[in-house]
C-alpha cells in the first residue's frame, strides 16, 4: 500500500509539472502579440497629412525578449508602418543607449538602411544623453545625426568578456573535469587557469574581435559617405583622422561633430525642426506620431508557466545607485563601458 501511494504521488507530481509546462507553451502560442495591432499615438498635434514618426531606442540593444517580442522586431515593425503610411515624411530615431549585442545592432542598422533605400524617407537620429558604441552603430546609416553638445557617444569598438574562477576553485578544493571534442572547445571556460590559454586561442579570439571591429568601422564609413540622400550641404563628412578616435574612447557630441561623426548639435526639439525643414514641412506643423506595440498578454500567463532558471547559491548585491550593463560571458558586444541609469 505504501509503495502504491508513493507511485501515485510521483505520478501526480510528474503530471502537474507537465501541465504547467504545457500551459506555458500554450500561452506562448496563443498570446503572442499580433504585429498588425500597433497603436498610433500622437506625441504632438499638427497637420494630419504631414507626419513624422518617432522610434525610441532606450537601454541595452538586444534581440532577446518574451515570446519573440524584442527590440529588433519592434523597430523593424515600426519602420514598416512608417514606410506604408504615405503621410509620414520622415522618421526620427531617438537614441538613449550604451549599445548592446553585435548582431542586434547590425540588424537594426541594416533595417534602417533598407528602409531609406526602399521608401526614400530620411531617418534622422536624435541622440540623447548616451548614444555610444552600438548606440552609434545604429545611428551611422541614418541620413543625418543630431547630438546634444554633451551627449556621450563614440566608444567605437567591440568587447568580449569571460569570468575566470580557477583561483577561487583551487582555494576551496574544487577541480573541474572537462571532456571535449577539440582542443579549443573550452577556450572561454571560466574553469581554466589563465596560464592554460594558449597563444593559438588568444589569436583566435583576437581575430574574431578584430573582424567584428572592422565591420563596425566599415558601417560607420559607409553610413557617413556623402552619397545619395546624404549628398547635401547639411551633411558632414568624416574627418580624415577619425579612426584615431575609434579606439573605444567615449566622445562628447561636440567632439563627434568636429570629427564629422554627427551632422549637428541640438536637442530633440531641434531635431524635429531640422526634420521639418529638410522634408519641406512648415515649422511646428508636423504631426509627431509613434507606433506602440500591443500589450503582451503572454507575459502575464508565462508567470504560470516555465520559470527562468536561476543560478543556485547565495547572491550578494551591492547597490551603488547605478545600473551596470550585464555582459553575458562569451558574447561580443558593441557596448560602452560607461555606466548608465535605467
Amino acid at each position: 500500500m505504501f509503495l502504491l501511494i508513493v507511485i501515485l504521488l510521483v505520478g501526480l507530481f510528474i503530471l502537474g509539472g507537465w501541465l504547467v509546462f504545457s500551459f506555458g507553451e500554450i500561452a506562448n502560442s496563443m498570446f503572442l502579440p499580433p504585429t498588425d495591432q500597433y497603436t498610433e499615438v500622437t506625441l504632438r498635434a499638427g497637420d494630419s497629412d504631414q507626419r513624422i514618426a518617432v522610434i525610441d531606442v532606450n537601454g541595452i540593444i538586444t534581440s532577446y525578449g518574451a515570446l519573440g517580442d524584442n527590440m529588433v522586431n519592434r523597430i523593424k515593425k515600426q519602420l514598416d508602418l512608417a514606410g506604408a503610411d504615405a503621410r509620414i515624411k520622415a522618421v526620427l530615431l531617438r537614441i538613449d543607449s550604451p549599445g548592446g549585442e553585435v548582431l542586434a545592432s547590425d540588424e537594426i542598422a541594416l533595417a534602417i538602411a533598407e528602409f531609406q533605400k526602399e521608401h526614400d524617407k530620411p531617418v534622422i537620429a536624435s541622440m540623447g544623453g548616451l548614444a555610444a558604441s552600438g548606440g552609434y552603430y545604429i545611428a551611422a546609416p541614418c541620413r543625418f545625426i543630431i547630438a546634444n553638445e554633451l551627449t556621450i557617444t563614440g566608444s567605437i569598438g567591440v568587447i568580449m568578456q569571460s569570468i575566470n574562477m580557477h583561483g577561487l576553485m583551487e582555494k576551496v578544493g574544487v577541480k573541474p573535469v572537462t571532456y571535449k571534442s577539440g582542443k579549443n572547445k573550452d577556450m572561454l571556460s571560466p574553469f581554466n587557469s589563465p596560464e592554460s590559454v594558449s597563444e593559438e586561442q588568444k589569436a583566435i579570439l583576437q581575430g574574431f574581435i578584430d573582424e567584428t571591429y572592422d565591420k563596425f568601422v566599415k558601417a560607420v564609413e559607409d553610413g557617413r559617405k556623402k552619397t545619395g540622400g546624404r549628398n547635401d550641404p547639411l551633411a558632414k563628412e568624416l574627418d580624415s583622422d577619425w579612426r584615431d578616435s575609434a579606439d573605444g574612447r567615449i566622445l562628447s557630441g561636440k567632439q563627434a561633430l568636429d570629427l564629422g561623426m554627427v551632422d549637428g548639435l541640438g536637442n530633440f526639439d531641434f531635431t524635429v525642426a531640422f526634420a521639418e525643414e529638410y522634408v519641406g514641412i512648415d515649422k511646428d506643423k508636423a504631426l509627431l506620431v509613434q507606433h506602440e506595440p500591443p500589450f503582451n498578454f503572454g507575459g502575464i500567463f508565462s508567470l504560470l508557466g516555465k520559470a527562468e532558471e536561476k543560478d543556485p547559491g547565495t547572491t550578494l548585491k551591492i547597490d551603488l545607485g547605478l545600473s551596470v550593463p550585464q555582459l553575458k560571458p562569451g558574447l561580443p558586444y558593441f557596448l560602452s563601458p560607461h555606466l548608465y541609469s535605467e
